[in-house]
């Protein structure tokens, strides 16, 4: 379900597409997982692996975080924004087919909005 479709109270637009970038960057992050193991070699190294992984679980707990409002959701973001860019970078690193590149653009689309999240008050 897209993030437009839940009825939020008092969610602003930048929120709302950092939510949805975050629950978009977990879906490919561990679909990518799954493309990586199959791929073998370097696309199956344990540390490319566990760092999508982390990728994946921070996307989700920022957007939970953001979801209910908690006041520590700049923090989620934060940490987030840095996994996701640290992502990005190792995905490329690895491969420039097609799974490779739309995991690390999602990676820095998600990165670029929670750095967002991260400047604004809490």
């Amino acid at each position: 379900m897209a993030i437009e479709q839940l009825s939020l109270n008092q969610v602003n637009r930048d929120l709302k597409e950092c939510i949805q970038n975050c629950l978009d960057c977990h879906s490919i992050c561990l679909n990518t997982v799954t493309y990586c193991l199959q791929q073998g070699g370097r696309h199956s190294e344990p540390n490319h692996i566990r760092l999508m992984l982390d990728c994946a679980e921070i996307c989700t707990t920022s957007a939970n975080f953001m979801l209910r409002t908690s006041d520590l959701h700049t923090r989620t973001c934060d940490v987030c924004a840095v996994l996701c860019e640290r992502c990005a970078d190792d995905c490329d690193d690895i491969g420039s087919d097609g799974q490779m590149k739309a995991c690390a653009d999602m990676c820095r689309r998600c990165a670029e909005s929670c750095r967002r999240m991260a400047m604004t008050a809490a």
